[in-house]
């Protein structure tokens, strides 16, 4: 690190304003803030000091989302081969993993160099920091996406929610939406047909997920898969969202460092276990199809565009789980709830926030006036 450091240093004056290529100064600051911890330390007055910044914390949640992308990529290569035929034989566990590696790695690639050149374009106009906030969306948007979906589309999507779900609010911190869930909203609605129902796997396989074969009922030559299958996450689906035992194990990496709230899983999970009771299929069910899990796990408990209170986390959480649950129910032309629960209560999050400091300042004026 040290040799990095010098190196930073030698070059910086360049970078710097005045020099050579000061109108890169955003750009460059970004890269040695990745590089390197920050120099600059507060003076005086009254700040929280920690050895944890926004880098770290963008880092801890890329960490908890690696177990998903590897089993998305070992289960693309698996869902193609068994696509061949009940009687085909299946290749080794590399030769599965390689193919899917090959197909997944495209969109995190275009995901990242179309997320972050906006980004650091962005920057250099306004002449601000570039957030490191990108480097969890552009993970999550290839793991939330068909590994069919076109690159060309997907990039779309990824300038659609970065510069109008986050730039346009000013930045990382002030969007309203989950960018990442912003921008399967748009592949949703613009392409429904890359994004639902039997289009979502490869080489003219029709492999419907769990969801559209309930919404659809299941038939003899296409039955409803186990829940240990779905639970372990051998079925089609999005690249990142089968996996239940891999979303936990990030769910825990999230509550260990303190990263994610606990709050809003529970609620969440509670939330669609008593709505459940209202439906024909098993609670239990819900809980590991489609994209429950993962949106409870990575895109619930999004810092930015959930509550703050530790009230407001509880409602929000359980609201997400109920509306999640009564979609399916009630919508059979969209029985994927998760996304627009989401994006729905993210926009009431705000609102939940100020009705819950409401009350809570109109008790304690109360007891003062009662103890007064």
């Amino acid at each position: 690190m040290k040799g990095i450091e010098k190196i930073v240093n030698r070059i910086k004056p360049v970078f710097s304003k005045g020099g050579k290529l000061g109108f890169l100064h955003s750009t460059f600051d970004a890269f040695e803030a990745f590089l390197l911890v920050p120099a600059t330390v507060t003076r005086k007055g009254s700040h929280i000091r920690d050895c944890n910044d926004l880098k770290r914390v963008m880092i801890v949640v890329v960490i908890a989302l690696v177990p998903c992308l590897l089993f998305g990529m070992y289960n693309t290569g698996l869902q193609h081969y068994m696509a061949m035929g009940p009687g085909a034989e299946l290749p080794g566990f590399f030769q599965i993993f390689w193919y899917g590696f090959l197909r997944v790695i495209p969109l995190v690639i275009v995901s990242y160099v179309v997320g972050l050149g906006i980004e650091f374009t962005v920057a250099q106009i306004r002449g601000h920091e570039v957030n490191e906030g990108y480097l969890v969306t552009g993970m999550l948007i290839p793991l939330i996406v068909p590994v069919t979906i076109p690159l060309w589309m997907l990039a779309t999507a990824v300038a659609f929610s970065v510069l109008i779900g986050k730039e346009i609010f000013g930045g990382t911190g002030m969007n309203i939406w989950n960018p990442a869930l912003l921008a399967r909203a748009f592949l949703f609605f613009s392409y429904p047909a890359y994004m639902t129902g039997d289009k979502i796997w490869i080489d003219g396989f029709s492999g419907a997920t769990p969801l559209a074969l309930w919404t659809e009922q299941a038939t003899a030559t296409q039955p409803m898969p186990s829940w240990m299958d779905m639970f372990l996450g051998f079925i089609p689906g999005s690249v990142g969202e089968t996996s239940v035992v891999c979303i936990l194990l990030g769910a825990a990496i999230l509550i260990y460092t303190g990263v994610a709230s606990w709050k809003i899983m529970v609620s969440c999970l509670a939330g669609a276990a008593l709505a459940g009771l209202l439906g024909d299929i098993p609670v239990h069910y819900h809980l590991v199809m489609g994209g429950f899990a993962f949106g409870c796990v990575f895109m619930a408990t999004d810092p930015v565009s959930s509550p703050q209170t530790e009230t407001g986390k509880w409602i929000y959480g359980a609201l997400i789980g109920v509306l999640t649950i009564i979609i399916r129910l009630f919508n059979p032309g969209y029985p994927e709830g998760m996304m627009l629960a989401i994006l729905l209560m993210n926009t009431f999050a705000p609102l939940i926030d100020h009705y819950v400091v409401a009350v809570h300042v109109k008790r304690k004026m109360k007891r003062i006036a009662a103890n007064g």
